[in-house]
């Protein structure tokens, strides 16, 4: 099975505020780059997306991936388990149920591993990923965050 690393960042000109993600997938001498922005959002909405979109652009089921991420909110809640027993209470009174239900699906379709790497620390592809997330954000024709701006900020 394919060896894949993937890092993530999401980043938020406050918030919320208008957000990004930037991944970088690097698989042998292969390394694709992604990244999106949205008109209004949060950190974490964007931090966990980035791992959403990373894992959705895997080709082959099964693969052993790594994802460094520089959130504690994603490392945590899927290495000590949160987000398991969040799933079991069908995430009530739970942040970003829609995201975390998609990550779901993506993450047990392979062996994923997660490894939390400290932002702003001069780890070359976590700063590259922040730059794609802030240019992300900073550019033009935001998306809309859906969810985040119909359901779960009317919830705040």
């Amino acid at each position: 099975m394919p060896q894949i690393t993937i890092y993530t960042d999401g980043a938020a000109s406050g918030n919320p505020g208008p957000g990004g993600y930037g991944v970088v997938l690097i698989s042998g001498p292969h390394r694709k780059e992604l990244s999106e922005g949205f008109r209004l959002t949060t950190n974490n909405r964007m931090e966990l997306l980035a791992v959403i979109i990373g894992l959705a652009a895997l080709r082959v089921e099964g693969s052993d991936v790594t994802v460094y991420s520089d959130s504690r909110y994603v490392v945590d809640a899927v290495e000590k388990g949160w987000v398991f027993t969040w799933e079991r209470n069908r995430f009530k009174k739970k942040k970003n149920p829609d995201l975390w239900r998609q990550f779901l699906v993506l993450y047990r379709r392979h062996r994923v591993r997660f490894v939390w790497v400290k932002g702003h620390a001069a780890v070359p592809e976590n700063e590259r990923c922040d730059q794609l997330a802030v240019a992300a954000y900073k550019g033009a024709n935001l998306q809309i965050d859906e969810y985040y701006e119909t359901v779960e900020r009317l919830e705040e």
